[in-house]
């Protein structure tokens, strides 16, 4: 590994950054990056001790959920046809139409679910803002599907480094 390099992971401002990309992750703006490689990826830069994994799962769960909040925020102040207009926001009206129908469907519990999945990570956000969702109560939700998500993928890794050597 280069010294720069090295040296940058060693930092404090490695977590901080690692805290921005899941901001933008939860915001659903990364998407040069699949989500799931996230905490796999800074597992294998900043090595796999217990505490590393619950520092990495923690700031994903909290830089994930900052994220969700913002885009939740904006669904609600903003509205469905203001989202739809802007270019960063890469969702289809039909895929938007879909996961309003789970939300009409099912109700606030899709929210942790969808977190929790590959795939539908974070789509119940903007329903859950444009059905004017209690803040609280999703911020609750979307931390908890995020904390199950990111933890199986850290727990994945984990497992198998464990088999590999």
């Amino acid at each position: 590994m280069p010294p720069w390099l090295e040296s940058m992971l060693a930092s404090e401002y490695a977590y901080l950054a690692l805290f921005a990309v899941f901001v933008l992750e939860g915001a659903m703006l990364m998407y040069f990056m699949p989500s799931e490689l996230i905490v796999p990826g800074s597992l294998i830069l900043f090595g796999h001790s217990p505490g590393t994994v619950v520092a990495v799962v923690g700031i994903a769960v909290l830089g994930a959920t900052v994220g969700q909040v913002a885009l939740f925020t904006l669904a609600q102040r903003g509205g469905r046809e203001w989202l739809l207009q802007k270019r960063w926001f890469r969702v289809s009206e039909d895929s938007l139409d879909r996961f309003d129908g789970w939300f009409d469907r099912w109700g606030p519990v899709v929210v942790p679910v969808s977190n929790a999945l590959l795939f539908t990570r974070g789509m119940l956000t903007v329903p859950a803002g444009l059905a004017e969702m209690d803040r609280r109560r999703f911020v609750v939700l979307s931390a908890l599907g995020t904390l199950v998500f990111e933890s199986a993928l850290a727990g994945l890794y984990v497992f198998g480094v464990d088999l590999l050597w």
